[in-house]
């Protein structure tokens, strides 16, 4: 008997198992079942296009990962996000989505004119006068007003955070925070559920043994089944008696301690806020903690007016109906530049829309500058990066390389009259997956001074040239576009 005989028999035998048939029609039924889904709810006809090859190159295999990592969960979470979501005064009267007041703010410059007009359409908080922003320089000037502002705390002390550390840095924090306990202070922090899990021994555990009210954002759990990469919380507020906030880009830990000489820890920029803005962080909060934990809180501003001659406003975003604001307030103020857009990020892989509308800002002659670390903590979000430099440069943006220590920095100034700060990076995981927060704000002495600490950033820096991103190394060129298809997951 030859070899061709026994294969023969050997298939004949294979085919009267009833069970190949039966993965046969299983796996044409899943592979059908992904093909709708795809067809119905992808938006990108790229993705839909991958997924189906597959679910169809992969027999149960290929549809299994497409239910596991190709549905998008987010919008369900969003949606339940979304409905907790009452009405809640604070200060001052603002639904769900916020409402205009009576008397809108109008800017006595004409040029702040369109900048108040984009975020007017795309926000939900309305435009407000009269605050006082302060710029805290890294983590030791920020944590030392911080702690200032718990030890003077009366009455409430509300904190949002992604990370809260449990080293020194965060020691000091739960003491203070429980002192402030001790003497009546009410205190309730909120933890990203993921965030929260970074640290040993817990934050949580810490804050509660000192009788902190702690709260996690959407945390992971086995009954019922809950667990988002993404979704998370990002957001970072810190208020005292609605008098004084903070936000900005810092967690609360260590690493925000900066040694320049040895080139280590995260440099990063926090703001203290005051004036009617405050009440806007705390809205945010309620929304936040009422979504948490189902409770609704009343917590009064202060009545005092700060003095100040900032006009201000918090832009939340999230993937619920707030989605894409951040990106759309960002591009719709590059659009209007005439002089010079200033942005400065950590991560840096922006979506396909800010890349066109940085690049028409500079073929009209704006001087726009990109600052990004030349090595941040995520290397292969360097390396991602580099495809999407590339274009930027052709059309004469201009990218600096920011030396160590590694600058965590979120900024957006444009012709010295407009800035943005806060919480979101410019990467598809921030700007569509996360819970962010900017603080817009419009003050010539705030944005001198914000103009004045990038001017000394851009003497350190190293501009990257067009010939320097051409030349790379075929295995660079390899790993960076390799890096970068994975960019909307990064």
């Amino acid at each position: 008997m030859d070899w061709k005989q026994l294969a023969l028999q050997a298939q004949d035998l294979v085919m009267d198992f009833p069970w190949v048939w039966v993965f046969s029609a299983l796996h044409i039924l899943l592979w059908i079942s992904a093909v709708l889904h795809a067809l119905l709810y992808k938006r990108d006809p790229r993705a839909a296009l991958g997924w189906i090859g597959v679910s169809l190159l992969f027999p149960l295999f290929g549809p299994f990962l497409y239910y596991l990592f190709g549905i998008n969960r987010i919008v369900l979470s969003a949606r339940q996000y979304e409905e907790t979501q009452q009405p809640i005064a604070i200060g001052y009267e603002v639904g769900r989505r916020g409402s205009r007041t009576a008397n809108p703010v109008v800017p006595a410059d004409p040029a702040l004119l369109p900048f108040v007009n984009i975020t007017d359409r795309v926000g939900s908080l309305p435009i407000t006068a009269g605050n006082r922003i302060g710029m805290l320089v890294e983590g030791a000037a920020a944590y030392a007003a911080m702690l200032r502002a718990v030890a003077a705390a009366r009455d409430y002390i509300v904190i949002t955070t992604y990370i809260f550390e449990t080293d020194e840095v965060g020691r000091e924090f739960i003491e203070s925070l429980a002192l402030a306990v001790e003497r009546g202070v009410v205190v309730r922090v909120i933890l990203d559920g993921i965030g929260a899990s970074y640290n040993w021994p817990r934050a949580r555990r810490l804050l509660r043994r000192r009788g902190i009210q702690v709260t996690r954002f959407l945390p992971p759990r086995l009954l019922p089944p809950q667990f988002h990469i993404n979704l998370r919380n990002h957001r970072k507020i810190f208020a005292v008696d609605g008098e004084v906030g903070f936000t900005g880009g810092m967690n609360i830990g260590g690493r925000y301690l900066v040694d320049h000489q040895a080139g280590t820890g995260t440099s990063d920029l926090h703001f203290q806020v005051r004036g009617p803005v405050v009440e806007q962080l705390l809205q945010v909060f309620a929304e936040d903690w009422h979504f948490c934990t189902g409770e609704k809180l009343e917590l009064a501003c202060a009545t005092a007016p700060p003095g100040g001659d900032a006009l201000a406003r918090c832009i939340r975003d999230g993937p619920t109906d707030d989605m894409d604001k951040i990106s759309l307030t960002m591009m719709g103020a590059i659009a209007a530049a005439r002089e010079r857009v200033i942005l400065v990020t950590p991560y840096f892989l922006p979506p396909k829309a800010i890349v066109s509308t940085l690049q028409a800002a500079a073929l009209q002659g704006v001087d726009v500058n990109v600052l990004v670390p030349e090595k941040s903590n995520l290397r292969y979000v360097d390396w991602a990066s580099r495809n999407t430099i590339l274009e930027l440069l052709q059309q004469g943006v201009k990218i600096r390389y920011q030396p160590p220590p590694f600058a965590h920095t979120k900024l957006l100034i444009v012709d010295g009259c407009y800035a943005q700060v806060g919480s979101a990076n410019i990467d598809p995981r921030s700007l569509r997956l996360n819970f962010e927060l900017n603080l817009e704000v419009m003050s010539a002495a705030t944005i001198a001074e914000l103009t004045g600490y990038v001017e000394q950033r851009l003497r350190l820096c190293r501009d990257v040239t067009l010939e320097e991103i051409q030349n790379r190394s075929l295995p660079a060129r390899v790993r960076d576009a390799f890096c970068w298809l994975f960019s909307p997951y990064l």
